[in-house]
């Protein structure tokens, strides 16, 4: 007897929620959720809206192959990083981490923010190239945080269901930058030009590394994945590819073909995120 749609969208939001916040969802939905404290931002803030939107699948994954660009940032990942052994459990540290500080009491928020202080401080050694690095260098910190936030935007204009317009805009910006400050980012933009302007300065440094090839390679052809999540997942990664700035295409070795993004890939990206929002309701 087949499933009917009540059943497999319950099957499914649960599926991704043991997969996104891991088999705990429930209590800590209660411990992010259900409390009076209040937390950082408004309940109609813009940093919620999009942070909320399904669009955000896309946005992280395009935030992984961006940041990879810099040289310093990627030595840290591939040195210390976990990502191929346990890919879930990164993943679910930086959904825990978002919604802490997003949605989460000011108290679960700061706490957030400590335990990632925590662990970048033994994130340290030497890239490839014979420069030392360090996880909780605010320069560093300042190009994870702008790479982030250009990601989150981009997928949100294009697949979010309600996106930011005029003064929203740099309202986004400027309260991710309350998050950005807290942890260790130094000057970071307030607004949606100074977003723009700090993206222009970091370009020098970037550029394609092996580790940043394998590790693009690895997140998009050779997941862990059971056969029944190979296709989204697939879609999730192609809309992500096809936000990718041009530039950033050869240096990683991704895909650029234009035309099939704009009429293939681009709709995919849209059905999959109505089919994540459609498997997790908000209320």
């Amino acid at each position: 007897m087949a499933p009917t749609p009540a059943e497999l969208r319950s099957w499914l939001g649960s599926q991704i929620r043991d997969r996104v916040v891991g088999p705990n969802a429930d209590v800590r939905r209660t411990e992010l959720f259900d409390t009076g404290e209040p937390g950082w931002f408004d309940d109609d803030a813009p940093i919620r809206r999009v942070h909320a939107d399904a669009s955000m699948f896309i946005g992280g994954m395009r935030a992984l192959l961006f940041q990879s660009l810099h040289p310093l940032a990627m030595a840290g990942v591939a040195q210390h990083s976990d990502y191929r052994a346990d890919p879930w459990g990164r993943l679910q540290r930086t959904a825990d981490f978002l919604a802490a500080t997003t949605f989460g009491p000011a108290s679960e928020a700061q706490r957030a923010v400590d335990v990632v202080h925590r662990v970048h401080q033994h994130v340290v050694g030497t890239s490839s190239d014979g420069r030392p690095y360090a996880a909780n260098d605010p320069h560093l910190l300042h190009w994870v945080h702008i790479a982030e936030l250009d990601s989150f935007l981009a997928a949100h204009d294009r697949f979010g269901l309600q996106p930011l317009l005029g003064s929203e805009r740099d309202q986004y910006v400027a309260e991710s930058a309350v998050v950005a400050r807290a942890l260790g980012v130094e000057h970071p933009p307030e607004t949606e030009d100074e977003l723009r302007q700090h993206l222009r300065t970091f370009r020098p440094e970037l550029r394609g590394t092996r580790e940043a090839r394998d590790a693009a390679r690895y997140l998009i052809i050779q997941p862990p994945l059971p056969l029944a999540a190979r296709a989204p997942y697939g879609l999730i990664c192609a809309a992500a590819v096809a936000l990718m700035p041009a530039w950033t295409r050869f240096p990683l070795r991704l895909p650029w073909l234009p035309v099939s993004e704009a009429a293939v890939l681009r709709p995919a990206g849209k059905l999959v995120t109505r089919t994540l929002r459609w498997a997790l309701p908000a209320n």
